[in-house]
C-alpha cells in the first residue's frame, strides 16, 4: 500500500464556490440554493443548533455531508452568503428509487418564505436523483412543522403519503420521542 504525505486538498469540483441552483424569496430578501462545498460544513452545523427540535450532530459529520452527499443535499444562503437552510439526504442503496431525508432546518432569518419545501423540490430536481419516485422521512408525532411540510409536498405532487411507526422509544434509548417513517410516493418526476 502507498501512503502520500502530501496534505489533501479537494477536488478542483468542491473547492470551488458552487453556483445557485435556483433564487428563491423575493426582491427583499433573495435566497440561492446550491450543493454545499467544504467550507459549509461549519455553518450547517451553526444553523442546525439554531432550529430545535433538530437533532444536532456533530460539525464532522455536517462536513461529511457537505463533501461526500453534496449532490443529494443543499444548503440556500442570502446576499450576504449566510448559510439560512439545509437539507440533507440520500438515495437509500437498497432502493434506489428512494431518497431519504434526514434533516431539513430553515433559520429564523428565512422562514415564512417556503424555503423547506424549496430546498427539497431542488434536490429532488436533480439529474442525480432522476430515478426518484419516493420520499422517505421520519418525524416525532408532535413535529408539526416536519407533518406540515411533508402533508404539503405530498398534496403539491399529488403523491400518497403513508406513515408508520419505525423507532420506538426504547429503540432510541428512552430518551427521544418515537420516530414515525413517512414515505410519499410514488410521484412523477414534473409533478415535482
Amino acid at each position: 500500500m502507498n501512503v502520500s504525505t502530501q496534505p489533501f486538498t479537494p477536488s478542483a469540483d468542491l473547492a470551488r464556490p458552487s453556483v445557485a441552483d435556483a433564487v428563491v424569496g423575493n426582491e427583499n430578501t433573495p435566497l440561492f440554493i446550491r450543493k454545499p462545498n467544504p467550507d459549509d460544513g461549519w455553518g450547517i452545523y451553526e444553523l442546525v443548533k439554531s432550529c430545535p427540535p433538530l437533532d444536532v450532530n456533530s460539525a464532522y459529520a455536517y462536513l461529511l455531508l457537505a463533501t461526500q452527499f453534496r449532490d443529494s443535499c443543499a444548503v440556500a444562503t442570502n446576499e450576504e452568503g449566510e448559510i439560512v437552510g439545509f437539507v440533507s439526504g440520500y438515495v437509500k442503496s437498497n432502493a434506489p428509487d428512494t431518497y431519504f431525508l434526514w434533516q431539513v432546518a430553515v433559520g429564523e432569518k428565512a422562514r415564512g418564505t417556503g424555503l423547506a419545501r424549496r430546498l427539497v423540490e431542488a434536490v429532488m430536481r436533480r439529474p442525480e436523483l432522476a430515478e426518484v419516485r419516493h420520499l422517505e422521512t421520519t418525524i416525532t408525532p408532535d413535529n408539526e412543522a416536519s407533518w406540515g411540510l411533508f402533508t404539503r409536498l405530498a398534496d403539491r405532487w399529488q403523491a400518497p403519503l403513508n406513515s408508520r411507526e419505525y423507532f420506538s422509544t426504547d429503540q432510541l434509548g428512552g430518551e427521544h420521542d418515537p420516530e414515525n417513517l413517512v414515505r410519499i410516493g410514488p410521484f412523477q418526476p414534473e409533478r415535482i
